[in-house]
């Protein structure tokens, strides 16, 4: 995992002046590489050992420690970015051509893709895709863009012939899982981890028996703790991302991924409900 991502992943879990020191870095990770430590205390409006502390937390030594692993990065990154210029780490700004949007992004979203599947845990994985596999029934909740990603996950479970439930509906959703029961899943995705609404309807299906399933990019935090099996992404997002662009694409992946493990474990009857289910469209799709 990048020291960025590592850095967005415990963001939220920070006190306010490592925070505005992570923050600090994650603006502008350039401007560590050339900088010095008092500079960096400063523009988090904190002090040096507050600064070392950050490092610490990172598993790091100290500051030396993080400029290496910063221009480590961003070396890689540069080398990777088409010749094109670049936006990235910046928010929205006014002068990129189209082809520089087209590079930071296609770019943004490798990465997290590739972080994702390189720092997921496997044993995790296999946990949820047994559960998921023997379940009767399977509710998702998600806000925001993570509905549409719990809705993906919804259409390809039914395409194999699984009784799943997207439910974005808050309401909908803790009246659902307080019906839930033991073998039962319901998982929600929070990329932050401390979505109100996600943390109720994991804490309300797993009060009813049901095995929860956390898809979350953070280390720890309600939606973690309310979780039995917990599946990391491992992005950065910066301010104009809010649309949630490499975290969707992280979370997609993780859906991918346990889906077609799901399918594997019944391939015979999976591989006769994409056929069914494929046909019954087949004269919606002739021109």
């Amino acid at each position: 995992m990048s020291t960025q991502s590592q850095l967005q992943g415990i963001r939220e879990q920070l006190p306010p002046s490592m925070r505005r020191v992570a923050d600090a870095i994650l603006e502008d990770p350039d401007r560590i590489v050339h900088g010095t430590i008092t500079e960096l205390a400063a523009a988090g409006a904190t002090s040096e050992p507050t600064v070392v502390r950050l490092c610490q937390r990172l598993g790091m030594s100290g500051y030396s420690e993080l400029r290496l692993s910063l221009a480590a990065e961003l070396a890689s990154e540069k080398v990777r970015r088409p010749a094109v210029g670049t936006t990235h780490g910046a928010d929205l700004p006014s002068d990129s051509s189209l082809a520089q949007i087209v590079a930071d992004v296609a770019l943004t979203e490798t990465l997290g893709i590739e972080e994702t599947a390189a720092a997921l845990d496997v044993a995790s994985l296999e946990q949820a895709v047994e559960a998921l596999s023997e379940a009767p029934v399977v509710l998702l909740h998600g806000i925001s863009a993570s509905a549409s990603v719990a809705g993906d996950f919804e259409r390809k479970l039914q395409r194999i012939g699984r009784i799943a439930s997207c439910l974005p509906d808050t309401h909908d959703a803790l009246a659902a899982a307080a019906l839930m029961g033991a073998g039962q899943v319901a998982l929600g995705l929070s990329h932050g981890g401390a979505t109100a609404e996600v943390t109720a309807f994991l804490a309300r299906a797993r009060q009813a028996g049901a095995t929860t399933i956390a898809v979350t990019n953070s280390q720890t935090g309600p939606v973690v703790a309310e979780a039995d099996i917990v599946l990391r992404t491992t992005v950065r997002e910066s301010t104009y991302r809010s649309g949630a662009i490499a975290s969707r694409s992280a979370q997609l992946l993780i859906m991918d991924c346990l889906f077609v493990a799901i399918a594997q474990r019944r391939r015979d009857s999976s591989v006769r409900a994409l056929r069914l289910t494929y046909d019954a469209l087949e004269e919606y799709r002739r021109p």
